[in-house]
């Protein structure tokens, strides 16, 4: 999710923060991309912002995707706000958090004996070296919110 300042100084009406809105949920829509819906109109100038579901890999191009959609849609100079990242808990998601470790490993999903998945990761030992084991483990749990084991080859 990226967030984006559309109207940091609070110079937009409500109509136009209204119209701005509409104008970006069909840009989006047009190009794959939710916005998260939000009444703009209702918060102070300082927390106007959108907030983009857009899927990719690399952070940059993703707010400068959504800062061009919401510079069209509002007609203002709209400020990159803060990257947040969503999982569903699927395998690909165990990947990006390993790509956000600068890691690739395998991943291999079973069903537990209490019915819950445990997730198998196999990484190298100089990856270990590299990123604490414990770091890794914790953003895979928080991200998969299920049971994950680390292997090392």
């Amino acid at each position: 999710m990226v967030r984006v300042g559309v109207d940091k100084a609070g110079e937009l009406t409500p109509e136009q923060l209204t119209d701005g809105m509409a104008r970006l949920r069909e840009m989006a829509a047009a190009a794959g991309i939710e916005v998260v819906e939000n009444n703009l109109a209702m918060l102070p100038p300082q927390r106007r912002e959108v907030e983009v579901l857009i899927a990719g890999e690399d952070p940059a191009a993703l707010q400068q995707r959504a800062v061009e959609l919401c510079a069209k849609a509002f007609g203002t100079k709209p400020v990159p706000g803060v990257l947040t990242y969503i999982s569903r808990g699927t395998d690909a998601d165990a990947h990006g958090v390993l790509a956000g470790f600068g890691l690739t490993g395998d991943i291999e999903r079973v069903p537990g004996e209490d019915g819950w998945d445990v997730v198998h990761v196999t990484l190298r030992s100089s990856d270990l070296e590299r990123v604490p084991e414990s770091r890794i483990h914790t953003a895979l749990e928080a991200s998969l919110n299920c049971e994950v084991r680390i292997h090392m080859v």
